[in-house]
């Protein structure tokens, strides 16, 4: 896989976790801990696009 594609299916993976996020949040069902888990992917997925991004 090419750098740009891996880039491609990171940004994708942390869009995708954006909505889950909102809708969870939306949700009166929504527990805080999994709003919490989601967003520490996402972080973690930004993360990891911005140090591919930079090298």
């Amino acid at each position: 896989m090419s750098l740009s594609s891996h880039l491609q299916e990171l940004q994708r993976k942390h869009e995708a976790l954006s909505r889950q996020v909102e809708t969870a949040q939306r949700s009166p069902a929504a527990n805080d801990l999994e709003i919490g888990e989601l967003k520490k992917m996402k972080l973690k997925l930004k993360e990891e696009i911005e140090r591919l991004q930079i090298s």
